[in-house]
């Protein structure tokens, strides 16, 4: 059954070892390597170096009113949209996450365009943790060890590397580091909660220019907007729990529960960091430190620590995203979307060239230094691909009322408008804060929607899984 959107350049032959049986033999991942709480922990360390630096940098757009009134609404879309997700994800569990979800609602254009914002995302955000990683390594001050490109070299190298080794056991390996992470914030909570004082939350002078500037709103009511971009840093790269869906056992029931029970710890840890560091160093300083929960704590044995257990946090981050964007990649190239080499996997059943080529480009993009800068670039992608994917549950649930949905989103499309409607809104505001970057990123997002409509679009695979789903659609549509 093949989609009147689709065209293959391999034999339809369907039986024993038939090209497409051997296509899909060399692409295909492990079964059954996540549970819930494994896929839990997922959601966190794809996120958990957001608390560790990042955010702050919102400080300096919103100042502490500012970047708390944009965090209030961020995690207000985050729930709205990971409860959509997870009625999504039950549905149409595959390894392509919000691009199986937009492929099956918008058709191959919208697939690709939601598939390539997800990747822009994935494939830059590294990048920007790698920026914060060296700076917590330089903090530490071992063996005169400093910021720079080789400490970015290495943290690709090696978490590239672990992850060829295969699924099941890179995501163990996740589950402990981001264990580590949220004990590491712990301590800074106990620690911090004696330096804090109120007085450090408005310490940045208000614009008098500004409209509606004040103590609480230092650079007025557009700071909130400009502060968008960095509130999302706390969430960003939860919804990428869905992109396990094929590794994971009885993914209909543990993806929702996963992604929600995620995001609910993600608010938790939010709110800690950006109260007691900014209460505790002041929002001045806090707005430009590349490792605020250690400056925040000052010289003191909890210091060492949180440095130590902020680089396991970071290191969690960095780490998982390198599955997600594997994920994504692997997807994109598996359905013909991208140069289908890219999915072929190794002994392991790890995406060998789906691991390795956007970590080149995401470590050339690292040796920029500039981590606001790359944050800014990964939001956009964020952003536009949230947008997309609110839209796809909508269609759907216009179109498709009847799809086997073994979770349904609380509030239905009310909650997914809202989410669409705030996510419209992140994805102008990364112009506020950095037009150039954001022009280069959606430039990139043409460029890879230019190479779909002039070559891959008449290039996909119609027996991958994505294309299975939409080609089945089609056919009961017919039917119907």
């Amino acid at each position: 059954m093949r989609s009147s959107h689709v065209s293959t350049e391999i034999s339809p032959a369907t039986g024993e070892g038939s090209p497409v049986d051997d296509y899909l033999a060399k692409r295909t991942l492990r079964k059954g390597s996540a549970g819930w709480v494994l896929l839990a922990g997922l959601g966190v360390s794809y996120v958990i170096s957001g608390d560790f630096s990042g955010w702050n940098f919102g400080l300096a757009e919103g100042g502490f009113g500012g970047l708390l009134i944009a965090t209030i609404v961020i995690a207000a879309m985050y729930l709205a949209m990971v409860l959509g997700m997870a009625e999504l994800s039950s549905a149409l569990p595959a390894a392509g996450g919000g691009y199986t979800f937009a492929r099956r609602a918008l058709g191959p254009w919208g697939g690709f365009a939601t598939g390539t914002a997800i990747l822009i995302e994935y494939a830059i955000a590294p990048a920007a943790i790698a920026t914060f990683i060296g700076a917590y390594v330089e903090s530490l001050n071992l063996f005169g060890i400093t910021d720079g490109w080789w400490v970015y070299l290495a943290v690709y190298a090696l978490f590239i590397g672990i992850h060829l080794a295969g699924a099941g056991e890179a995501l163990k390996a996740m589950f402990v580091i981001t264990a580590i992470a949220l004990v590491g914030l712990a301590i800074f909570a106990f620690a911090a909660v004696g330096k804090f004082d109120a007085a450090n939350l408005t310490n940045i002078a208000a614009d008098p220019e500004a409209t509606g500037s004040s103590s609480f709103l230092p650079f007025g009511y557009l700071g909130i907007w400009a502060a968008i971009p960095f509130a999302i840093w706390f969430f960003l790269a939860v919804e990428g729990v869905p992109l396990a869906a094929e590794e994971a056992s009885e993914p209909e029931k543990n993806v929702p529960k996963g992604i929600i029970v995620a995001m609910l710890l993600l608010c938790v840890t939010g709110a800690v960091v950006l109260f007691l560091v900014t209460g505790a160093l002041g929002a001045q300083s806090a707005s430009s430190s590349g490792n605020p929960l250690v400056e925040a704590l000052g010289d003191s044995s909890a210091a060492k620590v949180v440095n130590y257990i902020g680089l396991a946090g970071l290191v969690a981050s960095f780490f998982s995203i390198i599955y997600a964007y594997s994920r994504q990649t692997f997807a994109l190239s598996r359905a013909g979307y991208l140069p289908t080499v890219l999915s072929v996997t190794n002994s392991r059943k790890a995406p060998m060239l789906a691991l390795i080529v956007p970590g080149i480009i995401g470590f050339a993009l690292s040796l920029t230094g500039k981590g606001a800068m790359l944050l800014n670039m990964a939001v956009f992608g964020a952003a536009v691909s949230y947008v997309l994917m609110m839209v796809s549950h909508i269609v759907l649930r216009r179109r498709e009322p009847n799809m086997p949905r073994p979770y349904r989103t609380p509030g239905g499309i009310a909650t997914t408008g809202f989410a669409l409607v705030i996510a419209a809104a992140s994805v102008a505001a990364t112009f506020l804060v950095d037009p150039t970057a954001a022009l280069w990123t959606l430039g990139v997002f043409v460029a890879f929607m230019a190479y779909f409509g002039l070559y891959s679009r008449k290039h996909l695979v119609a027996k991958s899984p994505d294309e299975e789903f939409a080609a089945i659609a089609e056919a009961e549509s017919e039917l119907e």
